[in-house]
């Protein structure tokens, strides 16, 4: 009984942390669905193109910069708070905007939201979470991620098809579902960030930042129900007091001591590495490419949900394997399944038409290497960005990551629409290639170590910093 308890309470905070991953995921995939509208709404060219993706990503970027020290200085809770407003900010702007300034504004707020949610959601379930269950519930986050995914590609399909054929008498739901449904696709995120605001209320804050703070009956009382067992909370309050050391901030001297700074370094090469490999390509722009393959725009949109799907179903799998496989051998194996699939997708657009391949082929290539993606890296880096750093550096050390990961995503975002433009897609997809094998050679040079239950455990950096 009280094993059940304590699950249950922890998958419920950790699912309510993971809706802000949810809007992460519709925030940053909605955008595939109103490149294409958008540019012919205010006469973009390509570099514009790649702006308008990319501010949003830029806006993260700032986002992750901040989230460490909101997060150490307001608590993880009130942090959490704050991106929920930015998000709330954006989807009303983005619907009511009145020319492509104005649009780019609001999307940088939304992107002020991705980034801090980016990173204190995930710390936030992995700080409430158990040893033995943090793998799968910090993975609840990604899979929210993917979640939100799905949603904005069946968004933005259901509102295309819905804008073809209805009309309404009130002028401007007429212009935000029909006339300009890319309005409607980007305001629909209205609705979750206000759920994401009010269930928020509801969860304690960090167990672990109210240890660091010196609350120590709070984070035991907080400790106790997450446990089910006062004096098992106890002792792990003990625990966490001995590694918090009685600090109040993050110590800037401790992050750059030998073995913590050797962590930053791979985490960050991880995080970066992980954007390289195109995989934000084909989740920002699966639409054009598709269309570039010769493909109507209903069809590329519906073959972006199926690439959703696969997303948000793999991710399922990942989370049910992840504590019993290991990181390592996720990232190992599913490595080497994307660069087999951006093998088979360069070689679609270089020579499919030539040699007479049906258009499920390329689709298939693209659906195993989102599976890939989604079963190794999508789902891992999360994890172990989450578990690689002591506590009193955890929110610094992970806006350092996290900053490297959306500058790679913002230059993914940016440069994507000019490589398909002068490069072609089969140039494209050809060299990141080189990407998904520099990710394996960080993984193998940062020994993320597995650490699961009946994965073998490695002497790694993982091992000696974890707290």
């Amino acid at each position: 009984m009280k094993q059940r308890a304590d699950i249950s309470y922890m998958l419920f905070l950790a699912v309510t942390a993971a809706v802000g991953g949810l809007l992460f995921g519709y925030d940053t995939a909605v955008i595939s669905g109103t490149v294409e509208l958008v540019t012919a709404r205010f006469g973009l060219d390509s570099l514009q193109q790649g702006w308008y993706v990319g501010c949003a990503l830029a806006g993260s970027i700032a986002g992750v910069l901040c989230a460490g020290v909101l997060s150490d200085r307001l608590g993880r809770r009130r942090t959490m708070l704050v991106s929920a407003v930015l998000f709330t900010v954006s989807a009303v702007g983005c619907a009511l905007c009145v020319d492509f300034t104005q649009l780019v504004v609001y999307r940088i707020v939304g992107g002020l939201g991705i980034g801090v949610v980016s990173i204190v959601s995930p710390l936030y379930i992995s700080e409430v979470s158990a040893a033995r269950r943090r793998g799968m519930l910090v993975s609840f986050y990604q899979l929210a991620v993917t979640m939100g995914f799905l949603a904005a590609y069946t968004v933005n399909y259901l509102l295309l098809r819905m804008g073809q054929t209805a009309g309404f008498e009130t002028a401007w739901v007429q212009r935000i579902f029909v006339d300009e449904v890319w309005r409607g696709m980007l305001g629909a995120e209205t609705l979750p960030a206000l759920l994401f605001f009010v269930i928020i209320f509801f969860i304690p804050e960090s167990p672990r930042w109210l240890a660091l703070r010196g609350r120590t009956d709070r984070a035991l009382r907080v400790l106790g129900r997450i446990n089910g067992d006062r004096a098992e909370a106890a002792a792990e309050l003990a625990a966490i007091e001995t590694a918090v050391g009685g600090g109040q901030t993050p110590q800037w001297r401790l992050l750059l001591s030998k073995g913590i700074r050797t962590a930053v370094l791979v985490g960050t090469a991880i995080a970066i590495l992980g954007q390289f490999m195109g995989v934000n390509a084909v989740l920002y722009y699966g639409p054009s490419i598709f269309e570039r393959a010769g493909w109507s725009g209903s069809d590329s949109l519906f073959a972006q949900i199926l690439v959703g799907a696969v997303n948000m179903l793999t991710t399922v799998l990942a989370l049910a394997i992840i504590d019993r496989v290991g990181r390592k051998k996720l990232v190992y194996w599913g490595v080497s399944g994307m660069a087999l699939s951006l093998l088979l997708i360069g070689t679609c657009f270089l020579t499919g038409e030539r040699l007479g391949l049906p258009d499920g082929v390329l689709l298939a290539a693209f659906l195993c290497y989102v599976f890939c993606c989604a079963i190794s890296v999508c789902a891992v880096v999360w994890v172990l960005l989450s578990e690689m750093y002591p506590i009193r550096v955890r929110g610094v050390a992970m806006s350092i990551a996290g900053f490297s990961l959306w500058t790679g995503t913002y230059l993914v975002g940016q440069l994507t629409p000019w490589m398909l433009a002068n490069l072609t897609p089969a140039g494209t997809f050809f060299p990141l290639r080189r990407d998904v094998r520099a990710l394996y050679a960080a993984d193998m040079e940062g020994g993320a170590g597995d650490v699961g239950p009946h994965a073998r455990r490695d002497r790694t950096i993982l091992d000696k910093v974890t707290i």
